[in-house]
This record gives structure tokens, C-alpha cells and sequence, in this order.
């Protein structure tokens, strides 16, 4: 065995040792255990949150979205449709009019997101999970239908089983209307159509709030885009890697037009301040336990004190410095990886116990799940083992080199 760590497990175990200095180092690994454990459990409620966010966002949105550079919109030419649509493990492609209307039911109205999709949305399938009323109907019977947010039918006060009355969604014309007398301003300065409330979606409340989804031809009709769209949605093949048609379509499609999106590019900016988050906490509760390995450094200085004699005795019987500076190098490294090793199976079984049991609720009404979300990942694990190391060096090196220092003379 290694002789300046067999030491240091002596002194670490031993009896003698001053009930001050034992004190101090319970108390060194009671704060590296419990900083250990605290920035384990917090980094992995950071990826449940980020997991919960690419969930929910991603029932709503494509798998893949094809977007112009410039502008607000893309002309969706055959050839441009036939070159997305031939790329290897494309399903489905659905042409997308995105844009603002105001919405009316009765007496009640208010601004939502207008989304018009083309026949074949209804193949993609992400909102069948999410109705909570109704089918997820379009048009039926050369009858369109409008399929919205629960946020939008509680606003708007919309009864879906209601026949008698229609939605009518109005939108700015591009040049005031002459034509006629209108008794109604709002149909000089607006376009109107009217649309059969049809189901009722309930996903997430950025969408449930605002998005109602309408047949293409009724989008084309109200926003006059005639062949241009926001957006191409596709849906991508069963057991075929995403990233890998994300990449073909971006080499076929001219990047200074088109550009090409996966599910976590469209949330971007969102994704990335989580992960800023996470590295600031990651961060604040590292400087934690640099504070806590203050002990660690106490408690080895009054050790490299308290040991004087022994280690007068080493160097006279021929031992190096480097030989007592690892010792002590070592005395830090057992009672970290004691708190160290506590902490983490401590956060272990905390993030075990929230997965199973739920034990902490998110304390809203309105959240997506009633449980804090929490996901361990190994990345977390070997990040806080490098800290733990790091800082336990850094503890440990002055009273290691203090000790590496003594002079046997004044002990003969």
C-alpha cells in the first residue's frame, strides 16, 4: 500500500488526535457532503426543467421547421417541395400561414395567433394527445373548422357544441375598402371571415392562450398570401435520426434563403438561458463549497501542528518532503471523498424519491406537472467530482507544504 496514504488513513482513524481537530474535520465533510448533495439535486431539477420544456414545447411544434433568412415569408414552389420532400426520411411537409387576427365570438374578442396548415398536418398527429374537446378536425363536409387553445375558448367564452354561432376572425386590409356603404368601420379597415369553432387543444399556456389552427385555403383567403408561407413543418420518418435530415436539407437548401430549424433551435433563446441558469447555480454553490472547504484547510493546518514530532521522526529516518506534503495532500483527499461520496448518494436517493413519489409539488395551479421535474445525468456527477477536487487541492496544498517544512532541529 502506499506508504504516505496509509499514514494519512492513520491519522484520519486514529484516536489520539485532538477531539478539536476530529470536530473540525466532521465538520469539514458534514459541509462538503452537504454542498455535494445540494448542487447535485439543484442541477438536476435544471434538467428536468429543460427536459420538461422540449416536451411540452415540442407536442406543439414540428420536429423540423424550414424558415426564410429574410423576411417574414417563403414562396412554396413545387420544386422547392419536391427537393424537401425527396430528402431520405421525410414523412410529412406542411405548408404553414402564420400571422395575428382578431378574434370575435359574441360579444367577446381578443388578438390571437392565426395558424393555417395545410391538409396533411392532421398525419403529423402532435395534437392528438393534447384535445381535450372535440376531434382534430379541420374541415368536414366543405365546412371549415377552427381548432384552438383552451386559453382562447375561455377568453372568447366559445361553446364548440354550439352551431348557431360562428367565430369571425378579422385581419387589416392592406388599402381601406370604398366599395359600398359599410355601417360597420370594421369592414372598411378589416377582412372578415367566419369559421365554425371546432375542437379545443390544451398543451401548454403559451399556446393555449393565443393559437387557434385553421384550414390553409381559409388562411390564404384571410391574410391574401396567395402561394407564400411563414413556414414548412415536416415530419420525419419512425427510427430515422432527425439531425441527420436536418443536415441533408441544409445542404440542398441555399443557406442565404432557408434556413433549417430542429426542435431545440426553435426555442433557442429559451433553452439557452436555462442553461445559463444552471451554469450560474453550478457556479454560486461551487463557491459554497470552497467555503466549506475552509475547514478542510483548518483542520489540516492544526493536524500539521499537532504532528510536529511525527514528522520530525519521518525526515530523520530519511523520509522526503514531497513524502509528508502527499500525507496531508491525501488526509484532504479522504475527508472529501467521505463528504463527497455521502453527499452524492444522499442526492441520489432525494432525486429517486422525487421521480417516484413527487414529493415536492410545483405549487401552482397552472403548472404543466404537479412534481418539480428532476433528471441525474453524468455530466453533473463528474462536473462536481472535478470541483470537489479541485477545491480540495487547493485546501489541502498550504498545510501540506507548512508541514512538508518542519524543522526536525527543534525537536532534538
Amino acid at each position: 500500500m502506499n506508504f504516505p496514504f496509509l499514514v494519512a488513513r492513520r491519522y484520519f482513524r486514529s484516536k489520539k488526535k485532538k477531539n478539536f481537530i476530529q470536530i473540525i474535520s466532521n465538520i469539514s465533510m458534514i459541509g462538503v457532503a452537504v454542498g455535494t448533495m445540494a448542487l447535485v439535486v439543484v442541477l438536476s431539477v435544471f434538467n428536468g426543467l429543460e427536459d420538461l420544456i422540449k416536451e411540452s414545447k415540442s407536442t406543439f411544434d414540428p420536429e423540423i421547421k424550414i424558415v426564410p433568412v429574410f423576411g417574414k415569408t417563403l414562396l412554396a414552389t413545387d420544386s422547392l417541395l419536391n427537393v424537401v420532400q425527396q430528402v431520405k426520411g421525410v414523412d410529412v411537409v406542411t405548408q404553414v400561414i402564420e400571422d395575428n387576427a382578431i378574434a370575435r365570438y359574441q360579444d367577446a374578442q381578443m388578438i390571437v395567433t392565426l395558424k393555417g396548415v395545410s391538409d396533411n398536418f392532421v398525419q403529423q398527429q402532435r395534437l392528438s394527445q393534447a384535445m381535450i374537446h372535440g376531434d382534430l378536425t379541420l374541415a368536414k363536409d366543405d365546412i371549415n373548422y377552427a381548432i384552438m387553445g383552451q386559453g382562447v375558448q375561455y377568453t372568447l367564452s366559445i361553446a364548440p357544441s354550439n352551431e348557431f354561432y360562428t367565430m369571425q376572425l378579422l385581419t387589416p386590409r392592406q388599402t381601406a375598402s370604398s366599395s359600398g356603404f359599410n355601417p360597420d368601420p370594421m369592414n372598411r379597415y378589416f377582412k372578415r371571415k367566419n369559421i365554425m369553432p371546432g375542437g379545443v387543444f390544451a398543451n401548454e399556456k403559451e399556446y393555449d392562450a393565443s393559437y387557434v389552427i385553421v384550414p390553409m385555403r381559409f388562411a390564404q383567403q384571410l391574410f391574401d398570401y396567395g402561394e407564400e408561407r411563414t413556414a414548412l413543418e415536416i415530419k420525419t420518418d419512425d427510427n430515422v435520426s432527425v439531425s441527420r435530415v436536418e443536415s441533408q436539407l441544409e445542404k440542398l437548401l441555399p443557406a442565404e434563403e432557408y434556413q433549417v430549424l430542429n426542435s431545440d433551435e426553435q426555442h433557442a433563446s429559451l433553452l439557452r438561458a436555462v442553461k445559463w441558469e444552471k451554469l450560474f447555480v453550478y457556479v454560486t454553490f461551487s463557491f459554497i463549497l470552497a467555503i466549506a472547504s475552509f475547514n478542510i484547510f483548518f483542520s489540516l493546518s492544526m493536524l500539521a501542528i499537532d504532528k510536529r514530532k511525527d514528522i520530525a521522526m519521518l525526515f530523520a529516518m530519511g523520509a522526503q518532503q514531497r513524502t509528508v506534503k502527499s500525507i496531508f495532500l491525501f488526509e484532504g483527499v479522504i475527508i472529501a471523498l467521505l463528504g463527497a461520496g455521502s453527499g452524492l448518494l444522499a442526492a441520489v436517493i432525494i432525486c429517486w424519491v422525487q421521480q417516484t413519489f413527487g414529493i415536492v409539488s410545483m405549487g401552482m395551479q397552472t403548472a404543466i406537472v404537479d412534481a418539480y421535474p428532476v433528471k441525474m445525468e453524468l455530466a453533473d456527477f463528474l462536473f462536481t467530482a472535478l470541483s470537489i477536487s479541485l477545491i480540495t487541492f487547493l485546501a489541502s496544498y498550504r498545510p501540506a507544504i507548512i508541514a512538508s517544512r518542519t524543522d526536525v532541529k527543534d525537536f532534538l
